[in-house]
């Protein structure tokens, strides 16, 4: 029996927490007349109508009104239009107490002056005085509806974010792991006895990719440790057609994006070493200081195509960290490349306490 009420509260939890709402208003309505009425009847009576028109009201405006006119810009016809919509409930109210309520009471409103109700509905300034207590109820439930619509905004705005990222995260892990793949494939051709330090080197990486770097931020000393094991398996590749150095010094607390810094060391095997025939070199320089990384990589070039393979740099890798930052480190980040015909550099500046 719980299962199902709660069920049912989920489902309908909008519907009910308008018409608690609702039952809200009538309370503070009757509250706040309660000690100026001595007839509790007529005074439940009065209340529950006014209720029913502000219902009535209320949902004119926000269900049909507002996407019909005000959403589309008709911003002058929306309001000529709310303003009749206000005068005809007014207009049902006064008809009602006229009608119905006086009526019903006469040796009450006997002792008070009653105006006919032609008077009342044609009285101008009796209908100013009387809108802000009829849209009451209405600008509230609005301001409800725009808290609502904004919250639903900004989640599907995140959710975005989230499937953007996952989505680079996708391009980049194949992509890493094919280069990988390559390389211990050349070795096990050659039979190399340093097959088994690339396995053991590429289970590690693996092992990063698919549990430890599943959090949108990460302890950069993991990526480090990434970047020094895909800088093992490059060396053991190329040997000493490769001339490498990384110097960093990285704060204990410091944090970054997974697997962001890697598209940066993958870009420059890919287009500054595996196509130079003669020596290449990389030098990587890593750096935390007042909650700012600074991150800089410069490679060689290769002497023939490098117009080419400039284009294929911009193409593969680099859109994907632009959009990867851009997801990230929003307004927080500097990104510099620099290119001409001897060397490729990409400099880096991340603010870390986003």
């Amino acid at each position: 029996m719980l299962i199902k009420i709660s069920r049912y509260i989920k489902k309908n939890r909008k519907l009910l927490a308008h018409i608690l709402f609702w039952i809200v208003m009538l309370a503070y309505y009757m509250s706040s007349k309660w000690t100026f009425e001595s007839n509790k009847i007529l005074l439940f009576e009065k209340t529950i109508f006014v209720i029913l028109v502000q219902i009535v009201l209320s949902y004119i405006i926000i269900k049909l009104l507002i996407p019909l006119l005000l959403s589309k810009k008709k911003r002058f016809l929306f309001g000529l239009t709310c303003l009749f919509i206000i005068y005809l409930t007014y207009v049902i109210y006064i008809a009602i107490s006229s009608y119905y309520i006086v009526p019903k009471y006469p040796e009450i409103f006997s002792l008070r002056s009653i105006p006919v109700f032609k008077e009342r509905i044609t009285n101008g300034f009796a209908f100013l005085n009387n809108i802000p207590s009829l849209i009451f109820p209405t600008i509230i439930l609005i301001m409800f509806e725009y808290y609502r619509h904004q919250k639903e905004v900004l989640t599907l705005k995140e959710q975005k974010k989230t499937s953007e990222l996952e989505a680079l995260k996708n391009q980049l892990n194949p992509h890493f792991l094919f280069n990988t793949l390559n390389n211990l494939y050349v070795l096990t051709l050659e039979k190399s006895d340093d097959a088994p330090e690339v396995i053991d080197k590429l289970s590690e990486i693996l092992d990063y990719i698919l549990y430890g770097c599943n959090e949108k931020f990460v302890p950069l000393a993991n990526e480090i440790k990434l970047l020094n094991n895909y800088i093992a398996l490059e060396k053991l590749r190329y040997g000493k057609r490769l001339k490498i150095n990384f110097e960093y010094e990285a704060g204990n607390e410091a944090n970054i994006a997974p697997l962001l810094l890697l598209t940066f060391l993958e870009n420059a095997f890919k287009h500054g070493v595996r196509q130079e025939t003669n020596k290449a070199f990389i030098n990587i320089k890593l750096k935390v200081s007042n909650e700012t990384i600074y991150f800089q990589i410069e490679n060689t070039k290769p002497l023939l195509s490098s117009e080419t393979n400039n284009q294929k740099r911009i193409s593969i890798g680099l859109p994907n960290i632009k959009k990867q930052l851009n997801i990230l480190y929003p307004n927080n980040y500097v990104l510099e490349l620099n290119d001409n015909e001897q060397k490729f550099s990409a400099n880096l500046n991340l603010i870390t306490n986003v």
